[in-house]
């Protein structure tokens, strides 16, 4: 399974941010996006859950990253619309994954969908969202090898 590359300092996906929720995200080849994760004591809302906030983050960028499978890092998604529906808690310290999927493209958007899921394949859950296409230099100042933007090893 391919792995996407990770950043040093996003919340969501950066390997040296010690707040951050330090998420993996892969190419199954079948059109998804895989993210796995492990949330920690600093993700929690309520006890041993985590934030809704960080969940929210974590189906958003799992959609974004949808845009990868047929635009590698030409397009980054840059969400202008996300919804979240949760259906369980979301437990803390143990591993879960996310799948996202492109649900439909345009020529400067697009909408994607994924889902939270528990050890036991549960949708905990779930999130729409519309994302504007933007190559990478339109959406912020990022040069990968500051930002350190590369596939880390597991």
């Amino acid at each position: 399974m391919k792995k996407q590359p990770n950043s040093r300092m996003c919340f969501i996906c950066g390997v040296k941010n010690v707040a951050g929720v330090h998420v993996r995200f892969y190419e199954p080849g079948d059109g998804t996006v895989l993210a796995r994760f492990t949330g920690q004591t600093i993700h929690q809302g309520y006890p041993g859950r985590f934030h809704g906030g960080v969940i929210a983050g974590i189906l958003d960028e799992t959609m974004g990253r949808a845009i990868r499978l047929e635009h590698g890092d030409d397009v980054w998604g840059v969400t202008a619309e996300l919804t979240v529906r949760y259906r369980q808690p979301v437990p803390i310290g143990v591993e879960l994954r996310a799948v996202g999927r492109i649900t439909k493209e345009l020529s400067r958007m697009f909408e994607a969908s994924a889902e939270i899921l528990l050890p036991d394949g549960t949708v905990a859950a779930e999130g729409h969202g519309k994302f504007v296409k933007l190559a990478s230099a339109a959406v912020a100042q990022f040069d990968p090898e500051v930002e350190e933007w590369r596939v880390w090893p597991d």
